[in-house]
């Protein structure tokens, strides 16, 4: 499987790399090293988060922009969830640029947009098992000409109600917020959203509009995931060390999360 090749090189945002290769899952190849580490301490600090929201079953990832890591961070998270023993789904979700299928070496891309184009077609024949016993994922299918109507349909919301069934957690990669409303579509059906944060690259300004429609929305927020991509040349690997979340609904005013 894809998730064992510890040197499938990683891409972000609009470069066509994670696309084309697939992402990095370091928490499956390399379990020791420093990065997966991290990614378990989001995993507890998501699970602290949620605590006050209750049980959070469906958890949705996206970022502000393209290039800040949101896919690479999504795998690995559920990597790590499933190691911990529990029922995870990924469900590709980005269904302008979909990662997961190369990235779990799923050749049959019948997936989302299949099954909610489709009436007939049903859930068992969308999801994919890993070599992983516990986790899942769902592909984006083919990709439409319409994905947030796909993505706002009631078939859509029927999925997420049998999907927070049967699984302990179901991830959800979307595209970035301010690119298309599809993250905005199915955010207020989620029991909690997580958004990163590109250290040096991610904008004030594309923070504060991220934030104002959190806000409008009344999204169920559960944390920032500050992915410092300046680790990259530091640590020798092509990966940013994922720092801990942001428990706040307000955007962080510290310098280091954006630049001007």
């Amino acid at each position: 499987m894809a998730f064992f090749k510890k040197n499938k090189a990683l891409g972000d945002g609009l470069s066509a790399e994670t696309m084309t290769k697939g992402a990095r899952l370091i928490a499956a190849a390399e379990p020791k090293n420093p990065v997966s580490e991290q990614f378990r301490t989001l995993r507890t600090n998501i699970d602290f988060a949620s605590v006050a929201k209750g049980n959070v079953k469906t958890l949705l990832v996206s970022s502000a922009l393209p290039s800040e890591g949101k896919s690479t961070i999504t795998a690995n998270l559920a990597v790590v969830y499933a190691q911990q023993g529990k029922r995870v789904l990924l469900v590709d979700a980005d269904l302008r640029r979909p990662t997961v299928a190369i990235t779990f070496d799923v050749t049959d891309n019948h997936g989302l947009t299949n099954y909610l184009a489709d009436v007939h077609s049903e859930l068992g024949s969308i999801i994919h098992h890993t070599r992983m016993d516990t986790l899942d994922v769902i592909t984006s299918g083919p990709v439409p000409p319409n994905p947030a109507e796909l993505l706002a349909s009631a078939r859509m919301t029927t999925l997420i109600t049998q999907l927070r069934n049967h699984y302990d957690l179901v991830i959800f990669d979307v595209p970035p917020f301010l690119m298309v409303t599809d993250a905005q579509v199915l955010m207020s059906r989620m029991d909690g959203v997580a958004i990163v944060v590109s250290g040096g690259k991610t904008t004030k300004g594309a923070l504060q509009r991220t934030s104002e429609i959190l806000k409008i929305a009344e999204a169920p927020v559960v944390g920032f995931i500050y992915n410092d991509q300046n680790q990259k040349k530091r640590l020798g690997v092509a990966m940013g060390t994922v720092m801990a979340m942001v428990m706040v609904m307000e955007m962080p005013k510290a310098n280091f999360f954006y630049h001007s």
